[in-house]
């Protein structure tokens, strides 16, 4: 299977997938904290979209398409239509939410789907992550997510990612409480700012497909 090659065409798009679990129009403190990236990213002139995942039918499964109703397909199009893909969730259980693993798990997929020029269908893109909760786990949800978009293709820039939460135990939410909203903002605008730059280092510079 063949894709366009991201980086050809003037300006970059970012996808942002809300891996809340929390369906529309329920607030989200994931979402909140997502907004600081998108308001920095648009201000790079990077078309923002994002994707509340609960919000649809994503089957469970490692194919691009799992028939019946599957809604991933569409979602599928956004990422390969995007040079920058964050991924936020929540964290339950210390772990990644079901609906990220969800997301990851169909993203497998293009693990083994190349562009017109051989090179694996996710490279030349960058992702980064963006965590928050009300118990500690927040390295450990990163450094799962970010392990798995390397092993499909993707470039993670110095520190592509920002979290929040007030652990260990229990504690408030996000939107309801301002402590530590300024380092995690100021990471979230950094984060922005990195994806921004090494999205455009390999649009100018792209990587080569494997040797053979």
């Amino acid at each position: 299977m063949t894709h366009a090659a991201p980086g050809t065409r003037f300006g970059m798009k970012a996808l942002v997938i809300n891996c809340t679990l929390k369906p529309s129009p329920a607030p989200s403190n994931t979402e909140a904290l997502a907004d600081v990236v998108v308001a920095e990213l648009r201000k790079s002139d990077v078309d923002v979209e994002v994707v509340r995942a609960v919000d649809h039918d994503i089957r469970p499964g490692v194919e691009d398409d799992m028939g019946d109703g599957d809604e991933w397909p569409a979602i599928r199009a956004k990422v390969l239509d995007s040079e920058i893909l964050v991924i936020a969730t929540p964290t339950w259980v210390g772990k990644p939410s079901s609906v990220a693993q969800r997301v990851i798990e169909r993203m497998d997929a293009l693990i083994s789907q190349t562009d017109d020029e051989g090179r694996p269908v996710a490279y030349n893109r960058v992702a980064g992550v963006v965590n928050t909760g009300n118990e500690d786990g927040a390295h450990h949800v990163i450094t799962e997510i970010c392990g798995a978009l390397v092993d499909i293709g993707y470039t993670i820039p110095a520190q592509a990612w920002t979290y929040w939460h007030l652990g260990p135990g229990a504690g408030p939410n996000y939107l309801d409480d301002q402590r530590g909203h300024d380092w995690s903002d100021k990471t979230g605008r950094a984060m922005a700012a990195n994806l921004v730059t090494v999205a455009r280092a390999l649009a100018a510079n792209p990587l080569g497909p494997p040797p053979s």
